[in-house]
């Protein structure tokens, strides 16, 4: 390798923070070629994890570093969401045996690279790809090992939750989920409930708030957000809460602590 190589690869490293994937269209598109990143291979510098992504060699790289180049270099919207944003945020404890789950969200027409699905990250991925919220709205960022990612915060994630229930999530857990968050901005949760498109997810998220008494509650302009109308069946033989015209569990209307 050329001194002129080596140094073009020592100013990309010391450019980039370490546990991060590169992705090798990024690197072109910074003037790398695919001969230039074949011969760092071939040196030793950099680790093919898959067709079109490479980390520094010897280095460990975890999910959240693979967020970070779908983030910062494809430009995607793919973001941790649901109780796994609430995980990296102290808003929820782990309580699944084995790989923890993950659930990574994005905007439709979007999807996880063939490297990113089958590179072994420890850890359980499923992936959503919906538009019942505008993928820029209730976002907040974390600082991990020297880099961040954007994540869902705590009012977003949870209507991932709901999002999810009560087929992929339960609606139980949801509540003691909710029964934790008594530091939302309620112009945050505002601005959520107001563009989110899916009529489920707006009232059980209103009806688990109200449950669970939280005082940003109470500030919700509820004029303002489309409920729709008619009735909803949320889960079959379930207790119907007039409302919010919702058919949710027995014990949680009944308000019987589960054990989850």
């Amino acid at each position: 390798m050329s001194t002129v190589e080596a140094s073009k690869i020592n100013q990309l490293l010391q450019a980039q923070p370490q546990g991060v994937v590169l992705l090798s269209s990024w690197l072109v598109e910074n003037g790398y070629s695919p001969e230039l990143q074949k011969r760092y291979r071939k040196s030793n510098w950099l680790t093919s994890i898959g067709n079109g992504a490479m980390v520094r060699t010897g280095e460990q790289v975890d999910y959240l570093g693979a967020i970070y180049a779908l983030q910062k270099q494809a430009g995607l919207s793919i973001h941790p969401g649901a109780k796994s944003a609430l995980l990296l945020q102290g808003k929820a404890h782990y309580l699944e045996m084995g790989n923890a789950k993950v659930d990574l969200f994005g905007g439709v027409g979007e999807s996880l690279p063939a490297w990113f699905k089958s590179y072994s990250w420890d850890v359980s991925l499923s992936f959503h790809a919906t538009s019942f919220l505008p993928p820029e709205v209730g976002l907040t960022t974390i600082e991990t090992a020297g880099f961040s990612v954007n994540i869902s915060g705590p009012a977003r994630a949870m209507m991932e939750c709901l999002y999810l229930a009560p087929l992929k999530f339960d609606l139980i857990e949801s509540f003691h989920l909710m029964e934790g968050l008594n530091n939302l901005r309620p112009d945050q949760v505002q601005q959520l409930l107001e563009s989110c498109n899916s009529v489920k997810v707006k009232r059980l998220f209103l009806y688990l708030a109200d449950k669970a008494g939280h005082h940003w509650f109470q500030k919700i302009n509820l004029n303002t957000i489309d409920l729709g109308s008619g009735k909803r069946s949320i889960i079959k033989q379930g207790a119907y809460v007039p409302k919010y015209l919702i058919t949710v569990p027995k014990e949680l209307e009944r308000n019987e602590k589960a054990e989850i």
